[in-house]
């Protein structure tokens, strides 16, 4: 199967505590390529628009807020069936129900503080990664 593309963002409480070379090594043993990478601290206009589709939720303030709080690291990963692949890698949003060994598991703190973001689809891995990359920021081949 071809390699594919989706997003993840090593998020504000992950990338403070220093867990941020940790993920990577974790997503490249599972046979993730980082094609792009960066190191930002979200504005609450941007993170309102990247989380845009949770508007109207009961969370969606506390997301953007806790989005906002520090730097993220938002990156392109390429893999086979890289959205699907991705999501089993990280593990369930509440870390104490996600599975042994998933990055959650290891690196989340809670349900609300954890560690990382995943795209959802590969419709949502497309317009997530033209969010933060122009496709001259990834790397080829």
């Amino acid at each position: 199967m071809a390699a594919n593309r989706t997003l993840t963002i090593i998020k504000p409480d992950a990338f403070g505590a220093g867990k941020a070379g940790k993920i990577i090594a974790h997503l490249e043993a599972g046979g993730f390529r980082v094609v792009a990478a960066r190191v930002m601290r979200l504005s609450t206009a941007q993170a309102g628009e990247f989380y845009a589709v949770h508007k109207g939720r009961p969370f969606y303030g506390e997301l953007v807020e806790f989005m906002t709080s520090g730097e993220c690291m938002p990156m392109i990963l390429e893999k086979a069936d890289a959205v699907l692949a991705l999501r089993d890698a990280i593990g369930a949003t509440d870390p104490a129900q996600a599975a042994e060994g998933t990055v959650r598991k290891l690196y989340a703190e809670s349900k609300g503080r954890n560690a990382i973001h995943a795209s959802d689809s590969d419709e949502n891995a497309a317009r997530e990664s033209r969010f933060f990359f122009a496709e001259a920021d990834c790397v080829r081949g």
